[in-house]
């Protein structure tokens, strides 16, 4: 789906599911590798987590091993550290 087809609450709904499941993963108390599951736990809803991972790991802002766990990017985590 193009972006001028989606509707605004659609795309805002992607954009709080990317923040905070980037959020979680910058957070410097358990910043960590986090299980997919996990993360989809604290979301709290299965797809648009999935979503937002896919989204997120386009962007280059997270990193995927292949058994399932996911990490904030160098470049994220100095974005972070910049943007305060």
């Amino acid at each position: 789906m193009s972006d001028e087809q989606r509707r605004p609450d659609q795309a805002t709904e992607e954009a709080r599911a990317d923040w905070f499941i980037l959020d979680l993963l910058l957070n410097h108390d358990v910043q960590r590798p986090w299980a997919i599951a996990e993360v989809v736990r604290e979301y709290g809803h299965e797809t648009n987590a999935i979503d937002a991972i896919d989204r997120l790991y386009g962007a280059g802002l997270i990193h995927k091993t292949a058994d399932g766990f996911v990490f904030a990017s160098r470049a994220a985590i100095r974005y972070h550290a910049i943007a305060g």
